[in-house]
């Protein structure tokens, strides 16, 4: 096999892409990648051009290197042009790579691949980025983006923190966390926006946790409450202390 057509399977593999998706990418038909990923046909300049802007590489490295041999020194130039900035580059986990994130939460070569950005506010420590969607913790907007410092250990949350949850049952989610008094090997989640019931996950379940320190959201993204639904929640917890007051007395 040609070493482009080579690299060109190896780094769309090397992010966990399909076909199709690393198709739309370079704005090519699948069934042209998969001709030049099969070597039935010899990758465009244009083409290879694109590659190397996604992947930080030059036209050399593409056309004269197989990078699937040198896995290590390619990875390893990856981090140095991060290093060399002077600044924490942040890992940035859109919602449309949670299922991927997942399964490749703890391998440095998945991580290495996820696309960067820096807060000059941010420096030194271990953070990562992510998105989310739904709108369990309003006022916080869905599609803003949550900027989490890495959690260690779950003796260092205090009650009440919002956090990044990664868990192998619930997936990634952001929520409020109350660690259990009694069954310490419980975690409770809570929404902020109280028309959604907190829950309960096993500690053995959580992968990681990442406590937030920033919200980034798009100003037009801002939400406002909507007073019928305000209306309806205080109804709601009118019922609970209601209830609450009876199995009291």
């Amino acid at each position: 096999m040609a070493i482009s057509n080579q690299n060109l399977k190896y780094l769309r593999k090397l992010r966990g892409w399909t076909q199709e998706e690393f198709a739309n990418k370079l704005r090519i038909k699948r069934s042209l990648l998969g001709a030049y990923e099969e070597e039935r046909a010899e990758p465009r300049i244009d083409v290879l051009e694109v590659v190397c802007d996604i992947f930080k590489l030059t036209l050399d490295d593409l056309l004269r290197k197989d990078l699937s041999d040198n896995k290590s020194n390619y990875l390893a130039k990856r981090r140095a042009l991060k290093l060399a900035s002077g600044r924490t580059d942040i890992p940035f986990v859109p919602m449309k790579a949670a299922a991927g994130y997942l399964a490749g939460y703890a391998d440095p070569e998945f991580v290495d691949e996820l696309n960067t950005f820096t807060l000059p506010m941010l420096a030194g420590g271990n953070y990562r980025a992510f998105e989310i969607i739904g709108d369990s913790m309003l006022p916080t907007p869905s599609g803003s983006v949550i900027v989490g410092e890495k959690v260690d250990s779950l003796d260092d949350i205090k009650n009440d923190v919002p956090c990044i949850v990664v868990s192998r049952n619930e997936g990634i989610v952001y929520k409020r966390v109350q660690k259990a008094t009694r069954a310490k090997n419980k975690l409770t989640l809570v929404s902020d926006n109280p028309i959604y019931h907190p829950y309960t996950v096993n500690t053995d379940d959580v992968l990681e946790m990442w406590q937030a320190q920033m919200i980034i959201s798009k100003a037009t993204n801002q939400q406002r409450w909507d007073m019928g639904q305000l209306a309806n929640i205080v109804s709601d917890l009118q019922e609970q202390v209601v209830s609450l007051k009876k199995k009291m007395n």
